[in-house]
């Protein structure tokens, strides 16, 4: 009788542990929050209109993120500058895809000119962004909407643009940057990182007015920067940098 009450109090105490972890896992919550930054574009302003973001999970769950609803231009969060644009705590562990919403408000500023700007019907319902994240307790997840303006905004003749989302998701604490600096100022360049894994990767920007310019998202790994500007300049490039995940690499200044 004393041996069957030592075995049924194992018992109970399992299943006082398994209730207990159980318990825990259900009421997990995931500090989630979503950035906007910008690729520079040859425009005045690219105002873009935010009103939703969704996540789904990995079982076909949205979640509504609290979001700051309102007209952005991208052109304010260029080369490393971001703003938050939605926070929540997610009770889902894995997050396969972002929803950005927008509304109709978005135009385009071109020689001081404001420009409607078309949505795609595909993309009326909302930009879906792969991610494929899974999270883990006690880890502040922030991600990173790369919105290129320069390769988003298609002009279609007669004064009308469209706005066709080019849209790069980046992990910050999975990744690095590279930021540098061309002289002289005012020069219109591309920069692209490419990296010297297998197959190679391929990241590119331009530089801002005052010769700027940030490559974010990269993965870890060494990289080659070439700085492409309008002729009669030539090419410039750099070899062997390094990127290590979270941490911004500074070059500093190339003269063309």
């Amino acid at each position: 009788m004393k041996k069957m009450k030592i075995i049924l109090s194992f018992i109970l105490l399992g299943l006082l542990m398994y209730s207990c972890n159980s318990n825990d896992e259900t009421n997990a919550s995931y500090p989630y929050t979503v950035r906007l930054t910008d690729a520079p574009g040859p425009y005045d302003k690219v105002n873009v209109d935010i009103q939703g973001v969704e996540v789904t999970g990995d079982a076909g769950q949205t979640v509504t993120l609290n979001v700051t609803k309102g007209v952005y231009n991208l052109l304010d969060f260029s080369n490393g500058v971001s703003t938050l644009i939605a926070t929540d705590l997610l009770e889902i562990s894995k997050v396969e895809q972002i929803r950005l919403i927008l509304g109709t408000n978005n135009t385009v500023v071109v020689g001081g000119v404001s420009y409607p700007l078309s949505t795609p019907s595909a993309d009326q319902t909302g930009l879906k962004l792969q991610v494929h994240q899974t999270l883990q307790q006690g880890i502040s997840y922030s991600v990173l909407l790369d919105f290129d303006a320069n390769k988003s905004i298609v002009s279609t003749g007669n004064g009308t643009y469209k706005l066709k989302p080019v849209i790069r998701t980046i992990e910050t604490a999975i990744s690095g940057t590279i930021k540098g600096k061309i002289t002289p100022t005012g020069t219109i360049a591309v920069v692209d990182a490419s990296s010297s894994s297998t197959p190679p990767l391929s990241y590119s920007t331009n530089v801002n007015a005052n010769g700027e310019f940030s490559v974010m998202g990269l993965p870890p790994g060494t990289y080659t920067i070439t700085i492409t500007p309008a002729l009669p300049l030539l090419p410039a490039t750099k070899t062997n940098i390094i990127v290590t995940a979270g941490v911004t690499t500074d070059i500093g200044t190339i003269a063309l």
